[in-house]
């Protein structure tokens, strides 16, 4: 990994060092603190992350009381989304409860950047970096593990975290060569978590910040969501693991049942209402401004703080290399602006020195941000969301369509579309390569092979592609397409079962057509 500048230190195991330019960190106390904070990252054997009779977060107590951080200056505070801070000097704590400006816009978690810039990007890229692998609480997590760029005030013993992140970055050497005739094409496999989606990184802040506001006697009951099933599985997930009640509002009979399960079996409120997501989004944001239940939909900023750091790990795991376009699935659209932030924050504080282009890709059954691009951004219409086999972004008025604006704006960025049968044919292919896609990766997968064949998309560029959950959670779309069995769709990758009398015979006879039309 790259990174000159490691410390002597016996609480580092990277053992970062001073830079050597004298005026790059005069803030030695701050330097120092930083150092105290990240002191549990330090041990590459279980035996010194958690001392014997103790587990690891009794050590990460411990440690913090032996070695407590001083004049850490690391904060975040809410701030109305895109505003000037010269002219529109409203902010809240992250400690109050709040998820709309004074004037009912979105809300952005802001960062002390001036304090972060204190060190340089060599030092961040060397901590993030020390701490991969590692069972030290919290920063065993993908998430956690850059603790300061996501809730620095936050303390360790009110984290919630199943350690998420880490995902892999898988290369795609088949599909892409195959298909794409690209030999750098990577998929990103956020659906490789917990729950089985990447929903997992933000809801270990939200349900961290949740825990943190209990213990300061706030009035929070419980969390709730209105979910299309991602959502409401990774709340549900962490709020049990904390002891604390969620409340989940799913549209009924839109969502598989591998998702409406995961809530139920982790003790969730559930409620299936007879409305499709929007309506849901519209009852859940009412219920939570008259009850003590905190809403956990992505209206709530403070998940996008985990969800972009996947973004911070695909640099990573490129050794701090840029990739050229990273494509992300779309529909409440708190994704690609979280993806925007991850990698900006990035450049803004010296790691790199530019973002990748991104894509952000929807089901033409629920595509209005697509419909709002192709019109040059003239203006905005919520329609609404057609049934689509790429349930979780089955969403027609989306929360975030300010933030993906922007994102795409500030990324010169491009949306595209997929239909069912595209979407479908897509991760079918994907899935003949060794992958195990859901619907969703099947839209970006789309998206891909439509700018690749367009020519904007080069075969030498290096791109990744981002899979949002995991496929078994739609193994009855896959079952269906496999069976041909979906109404006016062709399935031209279909890969049925071939029924064969119990005979060596009629064996041997399917056998031998099959390996005569089978290409060596």
């Amino acid at each position: 990994m790259a990174s000159s500048y490691l410390l002597q230190s016996p609480n580092f195991s990277s053992n970062l060092k001073l830079p050597s330019k004298p005026n790059t960190l005069k803030a030695t106390p701050r330097f120092l603190s930083i150092k105290a904070a990240a002191d549990a990252s330090s041990s590459n054997t279980p035996a010194n992350t958690a001392s014997k009779g103790n587990n690891i977060r009794d050590e990460a107590r411990r440690q913090y009381l032996t070695n407590p951080p001083q004049n850490q200056n690391f904060s975040a505070k809410y701030v109305p989304f895109n505003t000037d801070p010269v002219t529109n000097t409203e902010s809240y704590s992250l400690d109050e409860i709040v998820y709309r400006s004074q004037s009912g816009g979105l809300l952005d978690v802001q960062h002390d950047m001036s304090a972060l810039k204190a060190f340089p990007g060599s030092y961040w890229r060397a901590l993030f970096d020390s701490r991969v692998g590692k069972t030290t609480w919290p920063y065993g997590s993908g998430v956690w593990s850059k603790k300061e760029w996501v809730l620095p005030e936050i303390s360790s013993d009110d984290i919630v975290s199943a350690f998420e992140g880490n995902s892999n970055l898988f290369w795609a050497e088949r599909f892409g060569k195959q298909f794409l005739e690209m030999n750098d094409l990577w998929v990103k496999h956020c659906g490789i978590s917990h729950t089985g989606s990447f929903k997992d990184l933000g809801m270990t802040v939200l349900v961290s910040q949740v825990n943190r506001l209990r213990k300061m006697n706030k009035p929070v009951f419980g969390v709730g969501c209105a979910s299309t099933g991602d959502t409401s599985a990774a709340l549900s997930a962490y709020c049990a693991s904390a002891g604390i009640p969620s409340i989940v509002f799913l549209p009924a009979n839109k969502i598989s049942i591998a998702q409406l399960v995961q809530p139920i079996a982790n003790g969730a409120f559930v409620l299936s209402i007879d409305t499709d997501f929007d309506g849901c989004m519209q009852l859940i944001r009412e219920v939570t401004s008259e009850l003590p239940i905190y809403l956990a939909n992505s209206l709530n900023s403070l998940r996008l703080e985990g969800q972009k750091t996947a973004a911070i790990e695909i640099l990573q795991q490129f050794d701090w290399e840029v990739p050229d376009w990273v494509i992300v699935p779309g529909g409440n659209l708190g994704n690609i602006y979280a993806f925007y932030k991850g990698f900006n924050m990035c450049k803004e504080l010296g790691l790199v020195d530019k973002i990748p282009r991104l894509v952000c890709a929807q089901a033409a059954n629920a595509n209005p941000l697509y419909l709002y691009y192709k019109s040059g951004w003239d203006e905005f219409k919520a329609v609404k969301a057609n049934s689509t086999f790429a349930s979780a972004i089955q969403i027609g008025d989306p929360v975030s369509i300010d933030r993906a604006v922007y994102a795409l704006k500030q990324s010169n960025g491009i949306v595209e579309e997929a239909t069912e049968e595209e979407l479908m044919d897509a991760t079918a292919q994907a899935d003949s390569t060794g992958m195990f896609i859901c619907p969703h990766t099947g839209v970006a997968l789309t998206a891909l092979m439509k700018l690749r064949k367009s020519g904007v998309i080069g075969p030498t560029d290096r791109t990744v592609v981002v899979s949002t959950a995991h496929g078994l959670k739609f193994t009855q779309s896959k079952i269906d397409y496999h069976s041909k069995n979906i109404k006016e769709m062709a399935c031209r990758f279909a890969n049925p079962p071939v029924s064969v009398k119990a005979d060596f015979g009629s064996v041997m006879d399917v056998l031998k057509k099959y390996l005569s039309k089978t290409p060596k």
